[in-house]
């Protein structure tokens, strides 16, 4: 990474980078902007250290924060060889002691976007706008929330070769949303009945549905080297 440029000088191009700044090299390292000791009871003893406007060099117009993080002995030794880093882009950032316990969370965020697109089908509707697609996105969590709060009401359902479990997964509960969703009825329309469609009414505005230009991604072949003229 490199550190912020410095001020321009009058002269020349105005410089894109500071100094180097490498995560392997302490020697490479600037003064921290902070640096706090924080006796986890878990963990136990860890040493935070923050530095602010670095960036990757093909990105020099987009600085973020980055936060070391270094769990120690008693004695100050580093208990763990290789330490934690961490990136932050935006205003707001959190105090510092709070950082590293925020990036624990990603675990069960994994989790949930894995479950969004394997159990509920996230990723599976081809939708023609992006208005759709978000509107799609939108109901994720509400699903969520709906399998959550149904965990307590629901029985559970298992599959001929699953187990009986007490305490249900949010799949299982899927699983055994059936049975609510039969009570509950749908806010949706009845289905219309089979036969000849009336067709489109006359005098309704028609607008032709917008095609977007198909994306495809080639995998690049490496050039053959020129042959040498004899």
């Amino acid at each position: 990474m490199w550190t912020a440029p410095p001020e321009y000088s009058g002269r020349g191009r105005p410089r894109l980078h500071g100094n180097k700044f490498k995560l392997n090299e302490p020697e490479t390292w600037i003064e921290p902007v902070q640096t706090i000791n924080i006796n986890d009871p878990k963990l136990g003893l860890l040493r935070i250290q923050l530095w602010h406007d670095l960036h990757f060099r093909g990105a020099a117009l987009h600085p973020m924060s980055i936060v070391l993080v270094e769990r120690l002995n008693e004695d100050g030794s580093l208990r763990v060889i290789k330490p934690m880093w961490l990136a932050w882009v935006g205003d707001a950032m959190p105090c510092l002691d709070e950082v590293c316990m925020l990036y624990l969370r990603r675990f069960a965020v994994d989790h949930w976007y894995r479950f969004l697109k394997q159990r509920l089908h996230w990723t599976a509707p081809k939708f023609a706008t992006p208005k759709q697609c978000e509107r799609w996105s939108d109901l994720m969590p509400m699903i969520t929330w709906e399998l959550w709060l149904a965990r307590d009401i629901v029985c559970d359902n298992p599959l001929p070769w699953q187990k009986s479990i007490d305490k249900l997964t949010p799949g299982r509960v899927a699983q055994s949303m059936g049975g609510i969703l039969a009570v509950i009825d749908t806010p949706a329309n009845p289905p219309k009945p089979r036969g000849k469609s009336p067709g489109w009414k006359t005098g309704k505005p028609r607008k032709r549905r917008i095609r977007y230009p198909i994306v495809k991604k080639r995998t690049s072949r490496p050039r053959k080297p020129a042959s040498k003229s004899a």
